[in-house]
């Protein structure tokens, strides 16, 4: 099973109701790690390009909604690896349903963290396919202890800090930006 798959059901029997339906960590150490930060609102330095990203697409308030939701965010330096003025043309106006869809191919539904990827990985053998809001998928290997995870045109970004627990989800750091397929 593709932790996609595992994903989707997990997602589908948490409507049931008899369903715990809090969007906050579960475990008392998850939730005082997480304080009362969203995705949105804990976005750091080192993350204000993904965050004036969100913020041209309008995601900043989906980010601070409830989720939960996995979010793989590319750093600064991530971008700055971009071809030079690609990021600005992203963010104009005109180009908002192409940054949405960069943009939605790094979050994921539910809180997934890096031992869930890991394990995931393991069962699939080496490879495990990741189910994107923007409706595409992301192939996750390891090479060696790093996860890195490949978008359908080729491209990787390894995850370069993991499991940065928020009150609505989780984020993992890459340290490249992964492009719709």
């Amino acid at each position: 099973m593709t932790i996609a798959a595992a994903w989707s059901a997990l997602s589908l029997a948490a409507c049931g109701p008899s369903a715990d339906n809090s969007t906050a960590p579960k475990s008392e150490a998850a939730r005082d790690a997480a304080g009362d930060k969203t995705i949105a609102s804990g976005l750091g330095s080192d993350d204000s390009k993904f965050a004036d990203a969100t913020k041209a697409a309008g995601l900043d308030a989906t980010l601070a909604g409830p989720g939960p939701y996995t979010v793989l965010i590319p750093t600064n330096a991530a971008f700055d690896k971009l071809p030079a003025g690609a990021l600005d043309t992203l963010l104009k106006p005109e180009a908002r349903a192409q940054l949405t869809k960069v943009l939605t191919g790094h979050i994921l539904p539910g809180a997934i963290l890096a031992a869930d990827i890991g394990k995931a990985i393991e069962n699939g053998k080496g490879k495990a396919t990741l189910a994107t809001f923007g409706g595409g998928t992301l192939t996750a290997t390891k090479e060696g202890d790093n996860i890195v995870l490949t978008d359908k045109a080729g491209g990787k970004a390894i995850v370069s800090a993991s499991d940065d627990q928020r009150s609505n989800g989780v984020v993992h750091h890459l340290d490249g930006v992964l492009m719709p397929g």
